[in-house]
């Protein structure tokens, strides 16, 4: 019976994966778990990850998760939740159990009535058409998701998809140069409005924005200007710590996004640092921030640069091999700009000289293209450094010793020269005592294991890693 059972649950999920897309579905849908169905109490029981999943999916796909159930299970169905949440440092496990909502009203797309075409001058009076100045190669379709950013991308899918409708507003991003900021709130734009297609989306440098607003001050025509801006549905401006010394410009800025917010429009700032460190922002707009979300887009991984290589590559149709793409990965300082631009210089020099692409070129182009660190870290930086640390002689690491504290230092040592080195594991394991590879193998194996569960090992690694960063400057 309980097979199906499930194999109802099945046909539930195949009838939802018919009617949104792959990333919603993967997203909200993918992560239920069947548990059970009561037919005395035409119960369905269903375990979602947190409370957020449950929220989510009451608020938005409840109409269609009724539909569905009623065609599978029948009109009188319950849908009741297991939710799980994980607490403390222990990651103990709490269940809650809830019953569904009845649904609501949801909002569905508009159908495009009339072209998107941009107004000639900052006219308010009639809302009309506007160019939305956003980038339509910027997807999430080719925003290659990884662990450095899994959060930012999935938050701004749901925007894109409910603007204004969920409790991200505002939403600001920040990260270093190159980490995919502009990409990402340009994928919002470009989703939005494919979805809502009569929503006013629009783009904004800050730079931009600052010309406006000067030369609308010269030419006295500041109240079209804001209210220009507040016709806006879903405003985007990207670098904002640019404003740093504009302190009119904020404050024009604060009463368009003051009024916006009132007005539940979906506002997205994108920044090169955190809010809390834009020493020129209002404190009222910081009060403003604490209630949506602000996340952090960090550089991306050698695995996610290596995904972001090979996506391009199949998009390009460019074959570059193996070795070289695990290469540019490894040198590139985390820039997907400077990815794409590397890449981007292979292809021509492929091209115009009649040539494979090879590690011989990939050498060439990445040291004319891109700025490389001169001093890169060595196996005696690293053992330095960790001893240091750990207030252990080199001496006893590279020794026979298997005290347990020097081993421990002598794994972390392995580990970061595997990290920050292009070095082989057999020859990290000959320069730390002359040990065989497989050695150095575990030796990472072991510690990336315990960085997973054990945040006050993972705070000390990072404490180590940040001393390399201040040895470099």
């Amino acid at each position: 019976m309980l097979k199906s059972q499930s194999a109802l649950w099945d046909e539930c999920l195949r009838l939802i994966q018919a009617n949104v897309t792959e990333q919603q579905y993967k997203t909200w849908f993918a992560p239920i778990v069947f548990e059970s169905y009561s037919e005395r109490e035409h119960t369905l029981m269903v375990q979602v990850p947190s409370p957020y999943v449950y929220e989510y999916l009451e608020q938005y796909y409840v109409g269609l998760l009724r539909k569905v159930l009623a065609r599978v299970f029948g009109e009188s169905v319950i849908l009741r939740y297991r939710i799980i949440t994980v607490v403390g440092e222990n990651n103990r496990n709490t269940v809650q159990e809830v019953e569904g909502e009845v649904p609501a009203e949801i909002e569905t797309p508009q159908a495009v009535t009339r072209a998107n075409q941009s107004p000639t001058t900052l006219d308010a009076a009639v809302p009309q058409g506007l160019n939305p100045q956003l980038d339509t190669k910027k997807t999430f379709q080719n925003f290659i998701e990884g662990d450095s950013n899994k959060l930012p991308r999935t938050v701004g899918l749901s925007i894109a998809e409910h603007p204004g409708k969920t409790t991200f507003n505002p939403f600001f991003i920040y990260g270093p140069s190159g980490c995919g900021k502009t990409h990402l709130i340009n994928a919002i734009g470009v989703r939005c409005k494919e979805m809502y297609p009569e929503k006013r989306v629009l783009y904004v440098s800050a730079r931009l924005f600052q010309v406006q607003f000067t030369d609308a001050r010269r030419q006295n025509t500041i109240n079209d200007f804001i209210n220009f801006y507040q016709t806006i549905d879903v405003l985007i401006v990207d670098d904002v710590q640019e404003w740093a010394t504009a302190e009119k410009t904020v404050a024009t800025f604060f009463h368009i996004f003051d009024h916006l917010f009132r007005l539940g429009k979906q506002i997205i700032l994108a920044s090169d640092r955190p809010p809390i460190d834009l020493k020129w922002l209002h404190e009222r707009m910081l009060t403003r921030f604490s209630c949506g979300l602000i996340a952090e887009l960090e550089k991306p991984t050698i695995q996610l640069c290596i995904d972001i290589l090979n996506s391009k590559c199949r998009r390009d149709g460019l074959k570059i091999p193996a070795d070289v793409i695990q290469y540019i990965a490894e040198t590139i300082n985390g820039s997907v700009r400077d990815l794409e631009g590397v890449v981007n210089s292979l292809m021509a020099y492929s091209i115009v000289y009649n040539s494979n692409i090879d590690m011989r070129l990939a050498e060439r182009v990445i040291q004319r293209a891109v700025k490389i660190d001169n001093h890169p870290l060595t196996i005696d930086d690293i053992l330095e450094k960790v001893c240091k640390h750990f207030n252990v002689s080199q001496q006893h690491i590279i020794s026979k010793s298997r005290r347990r504290d020097y081993v421990q230092v002598r794994q972390i040592s392995m580990y970061l020269a595997q990290k920050y080195t292009k070095m082989s594991a057999a020859r990290i394991g000959q320069l730390i005592g002359n040990r065989d590879h497989s050695t150095v193998i575990h030796s990472c194996n072991t510690i990336e294991q315990r960085l997973k569960i054990d945040k006050g090992f993972s705070e000390e690694i990072s404490s180590i890693e940040r001393s390399f960063r201040l040895k470099k400057k």
